[in-house]
């Protein structure tokens, strides 16, 4: 007797290499067939860069999988069990998701197949440390990062799987990708496993010893860009783990951030898996105000940009009203699509929103300072930002934007940062001392040299290119969030 096919149900793992799900079907003792299905609410929250960016790495995978993966389209409890049914198979192997919509839709997939008589089995996941399993000695999540960190160093992490030699199932038919609409300004990387690993090699050779400063210089090549790749599962963060720690600078600092970095990542994933709601909520309930700027999608309009990542119970946007100051709402409107497009008058949160429209991408320090900016100085309320985010970031992922989002906001893991503002000026003279960020990035400064590009104002032809001035006064701003933040402290 045959056999039958394993399905290999291919979603945050487009990679052949240290898969240990595709290990467990080959295991399964018969051809493997590789499968991506596209899921239509995933697709409706990911975006033109988001697809264009999965589009690739699923075309990357047509050499190394010898041309097997079958695409098809359609909800997921509805499309697996028909193939399975299709082509005789008794069992889907995935790799864990641990998101909020991940988890709910696997549930409904598991319960759907077994309904079939086909089994739904988990190997491995999109993380070092499968978010969950990282927990204090009572059994309680850690909530602060530090603590967490040290407990995710003790409790360690498998070595890269082996890759079995698979021979793979061939016959059902595949549908075509998507075609993203994407306008010619939009640079985007390759997105694939070869891809990865070149860049990978760039930086462990080039930009690993000196990381714990360069990461912060926004106009160098000091960090991996990796998150894109990490983000699709072209690469796996244990893969970088046990690279960084067999190579020439593993003891250096540099090698230590960088793994720092990778866990600030796992931690973010763990705090969403304990609490699904903060990807739209508050993690840290405040009383603050915020700028009366609605919500794009009113009650009844459908699912938002966020349904796919647990945007509230019903999807429809933010699981956590905020109240209203007496900010008029047009010009809290236009502040915000100020900063949303890059035209603040403060130049290196421009040139970041910038990047992110030109990109898809921004660097992490000028992250902070564009989140900080929305929220601190203009006193909109961090969801608001952290949906512009992911209608326009490559590497969107829920865990690390909604997290990082409430960091700077002050109302997520870590409570400090309500009395930390960043300044947009001294940040841009501290980490792009001589303005070549900014003048990457805003053209109508390229006159300006040097560090001056941070405060055009203070030229005498500083706006004479069409830059504008600022929207609001940052010092008068700053203190107004601060007697915000002490105001909701009670």
């Amino acid at each position: 007797m045959t056999t039958p096919p394993a399905i290999l149900w291919l979603r945050r793992d487009l990679r052949l290499h240290d898969l240990p799900a595709l290990g467990a079907a080959h295991d399964a003792g018969g051809a493997v067939l590789p499968v991506f299905v596209l899921d239509p609410t995933l697709l409706a929250s990911a975006g033109d860069v988001r697809t264009a960016c999965l589009v690739d790495a699923l075309r990357a995978l047509e050499e190394p999988y010898d041309g097997a993966v079958v695409v098809r389209s359609g909800r997921p409890e509805e499309v697996l069990p028909a193939l399975a049914a299709e082509v005789g198979a008794t069992s889907v192997h995935v790799s864990a998701e641990p998101s909020p919509y991940g988890r709910r839709r696997d549930a409904h997939v598991g319960a759907a197949l077994a309904g079939a008589g086909v089994d739904l089995v988990a190997t491995g996941s999109p993380y070092a440390v499968t978010p969950g399993r990282v927990l204090k000695d009572d059994g309680d999540p850690y909530r602060v990062f530090t603590p967490f960190s040290r407990a995710w160093r003790r409790h360690g992490w498998r070595a890269p799987a082996t890759t079995p030699s698979v021979r793979w199932h061939r016959g059902p038919d595949s549908e075509p990708l998507p075609s993203p609409d994407l306008t010619d300004d939009v640079a985007l990387p390759a997105v694939g496993e070869a891809a990865a690993h070149e860049r990978w090699r760039a930086f462990l050779d080039d930009a690993l010893e000196d990381y714990a400063e360069g990461r912060d210089r926004p106009a160098v090549d000091g960090t991996s860009q990796l998150s894109v790749q990490l983000k699709y599962g072209t690469v796996h963060p244990r893969t970088l783990l046990a690279d960084v720690a067999a190579h020439r600078a593993a003891r250096s600092r540099g090698a230590e951030t960088f793994v720092t970095e990778l866990c600030w990542r796992e931690f973010y994933a763990d705090v969403l898996w304990h609490r699904p709601d903060a990807a739209w909520a508050d993690l840290r309930p405040t009383a603050l105000t915020y700028a009366p700027l609605a919500w794009p999608d009113a009650p009844g309009a459908g699912r938002s940009r966020g349904a796919s990542s647990g945007a509230g119970r019903s999807g429809r946007g933010p699981a956590r009203p905020y109240a209203a100051d007496a900010t008029d709402e047009a010009l809290a409107r236009e502040r915000f699509d100020a900063w949303r497009e890059g035209r603040t008058g403060f130049p290196f949160v421009d040139a970041g929103m910038r990047q992110l429209r030109h990109e898809g991408w921004m660097h992490n320090r000028v992250r902070m300072v564009t989140a900080s900016f929305l929220v601190k100085d203009l006193h909109v309320w961090w969801g608001h930002g952290a949906r512009v985010f992911l209608d326009h970031l490559r590497d969107g992922d829920m865990a690390s934007n909604s997290q990082g989002w409430q960091w700077v906001a002050g109302t997520g893991t870590d409570a400090a940062p309500y009395f930390r503002v960043f300044n947009p000026v001294s940040q841009g003279r501290k980490f792009d001392p001589d303005g070549a960020y900014v003048r990457r990035y805003v053209p109508e400064l390229a006159h300006v040299e040097g560090g001056a590009a941070h405060e055009p104002w203070l030229v005498d032809d500083g706006l004479a290119h069409g830059y504008p001035e600022r929207v609001v006064d940052h010092a008068a701003e700053r203190a107004e969030a601060l007697r915000r933040y002490e105001a909701s402290r009670g």
